[in-house]
């Protein structure tokens, strides 16, 4: 049931996440001028700033959290990495994959330059390296016992 949960939790992700990031790049680049680098509306730029962050720490939590199941952080690793892959081996139509869905506009402009930057890659790298540790995948007779609330009896010498 962990790891059918986990399905449908990374797929809601994996949309949340680039959205999140596109939308918070979008956001502060806009509240800078880059000519002489000032931020030219404080409240967009910290507005920005916080979804960055909160992006931040769903992907330190998807990373570090032993409970949650391992499809939620190698769902949205996967489909950023297949985007990225596929950004190398046709830019055009990858790039072009961001025009299909909505909202267009700012967002995405900015998830093409993240896409472009390697940053996409870079996020999927993250999530998906931790999902392979032993941690997260628990031993069969681990959840037998979770599951039955069965403790086998100690040998007594």
């Amino acid at each position: 049931m962990r790891h059918a949960f986990g399905f449908l939790l990374g797929l809601i992700l994996t949309p949340a996440l680039a959205y999140g990031m596109g939308w918070g790049f979008a956001r502060s680049r806009d509240s800078v001028n880059a000519m002489d680098l000032t931020i030219t509306d404080r409240t967009q730029f910290y507005g920005a700033y916080a979804t960055m962050a909160a992006v931040g720490l769903l992907i330190g939590i998807l990373v570090i959290a032993r409970w949650i199941s391992p499809f939620v952080s190698m769902l949205p690793a996967l489909g950023l990495l297949s985007w990225s892959g596929w950004y190398l081996a046709d830019p055009v139509k990858a790039a072009d994959l961001v025009d299909r869905f909505p909202p267009a506009g700012e967002i995405d402009t900015a998830l093409q330059v993240l896409l472009s930057s390697g940053l996409l890659a870079l996020v999927g790298f993250v999530l998906f390296v931790p999902t392979w540790a032993p941690y997260r995948w628990p031993h069969p007779q681990d959840v037998i016992e979770e599951h039955y609330d069965y403790r086998p009896p100690r040998s007594r010498r």
